[in-house]
Formats: structure tokens, sequence, C-alpha cells
């Protein structure tokens, strides 16, 4: 979807162009809808798309496709046409509209990549007014003690609080750029790994690559999949004493690599 202007655009389509049915029409072709007029409920959605897109301005401005919040609210417009009731005595538009925003606020609740729970979000919002009111007085960021001390909070848990409503950054979030060349901030990460550690994982691999095709299956059942031996010898068909017994060879012969 692009919006320039007053101008939108749903997948080439400017709604300009679309029709505005007036309450009567809306209430005929909800009667048509009733007695299963396919017609008649594809003019109905096409007939609301503004007021789906007029209940979306509240959530522009946030990171989530236009595109993909169009479609939930589209679906919350659906919702209404199958459950609204003329004899409801309001109009269909002061009916849909609540029904739309509630569709797409459980969609940006339950699809977040992290889900944060309601105590910890108010501790961050508690940091927050603590962290500006320091700041004013001391003409400085605090930093996280000063805030702990301040809220009477632990400081892990302020950090944490904090850290939980923090917009992710992309590991490709460009920080510094001259002349063309962009530092990325992936590029400030330091590798921790030492090249002992990198040859172990090496003998791991190595090792695990020796094993007999059943002692790869049980240790990937196992340790992958998180089966019990009681499971994987189910799965393989072999009894529980075998897979105990092949499971343990295989790992001996790990472990004897270092």
């Amino acid at each position: 979807m692009k919006m320039q202007y007053n101008k939108v655009e749903i997948s080439g389509v400017n709604t300009n162009d679309l029709a505005v049915l007036s309450e009567e029409e809306k209430l005929e072709l909800l009667g048509r809808v009733r007695r299963g007029d396919k017609k008649a409920r594809e003019k109905l959605i096409k007939g609301n798309l503004r007021l789906v897109l007029s209940v979306l301005q509240r959530f522009t401005g946030r990171s989530e496709n236009a595109d993909d919040l169009f479609q939930v609210g589209v679906v919350g417009l659906i919702k209404a046409i199958d459950n609204f009731d003329p004899k409801f005595d309001v109009k269909f538009s002061s009916y849909a509209h609540p029904m739309i925003a509630g569709e797409v606020r459980r969609y940006l609740r339950d699809f977040q990549p992290v889900r944060v729970s309601r105590s910890l979000r108010d501790l961050a919002y508690k940091s927050m007014l603590a962290k500006q009111k320091l700041t004013e007085k001391l003409m400085r960021e605090p930093t996280a003690t000063e805030i702990a001390e301040e809220t009477g909070e632990d400081r892990c848990d302020i950090v944490a609080a904090m850290e939980s409503v923090s917009e992710p950054v992309s590991l490709y979030e460009p920080v510094y750029s001259e002349a063309g060349d962009t530092l990325y901030v992936v590029d400030q990460l330091k590798d921790n790994c030492d090249d002992k550690t990198w040859l172990d994982e090496l003998s791991v691999k190595q090792t695990i690559a020796s094993l007999m095709p059943r002692e790869k299956k049980i240790l990937y059942l196992r340790f992958f999949k998180g089966k019990t031996q009681v499971e994987v010898a189910r799965q393989i068909g072999i009894s529980q004493a075998q897979v105990s017994r092949l499971e343990k060879g295989a790992l001996d012969r790990i472990k004897a690599q270092f």
C-alpha cells in the first residue's frame, strides 16, 4: 500500500476511484449478503475499504508493513459484515470501526517479534520517567545503577525492562558513512572465538560425520528433537537398551577427541 498525500494505492488501485456507499445501500447489500449473495458481499467490502484506511491512520508510523496491516483491517471488516445485525440500531460504519481497529490491535499484539509482559512494560515506563528526571538533575544521561537507586528497583530488572521496549536494530544498520564507505553495526561486533575453539568445533563435526548412520539418527532425535530414549527406540525399531548403548558409544567417541 502506497500513501501519498490524499492518494492511496492498494495493489496499484487508487482508492479515490472506489465507490462510497450510503447507509441505505449498505443495509440493502447486507440483506443480500444474508441471503448468500457473493457479489453483494464483494461490493460491500470494496465499498468500505476507505473505512479500513481511515482506521489504519491511527497506526501509522509503526514498523509493520502497511500492506499487512491493510489486509488485517480487511479481515476485521469482513468479520463486521458477518456479525452485523440491522437490529443493533447503529450505523454499519460505527459498528465496523471498532471491529477493524480491534483486529489490527490483536495482530500487533500477537505477532510482535518479542512478547513483553505488562509488568515489564510498567517497569520500563517507570524507569524512563526516572531517567528523564535524573537527566535534568545531573545534566547528563544517568547510569542504570543511578536509575535503579532512584526507582528503588534492582539494577538488572531496570536494564531488562528498558531493553524490552527498545526497537531491535538490524546488524546491517549503518552507523557511519563517509566517501561511500559505510560502517554497519555488524562491523563493530567482536568474534570472541579463538583458534582453539574453532578447531574444537571442526573436530566435533568431523567426529560426528564418521559415526554410523544409526548413531547419527539417535543423536539427532535425542539432542535436536528432544525425544526420550523410549521414543527414539520406537521410531527406529530397536530396544531402549540398544538406543542407550549406541548413544553412549557415540558420545564416548566424540569425547575422546578432547
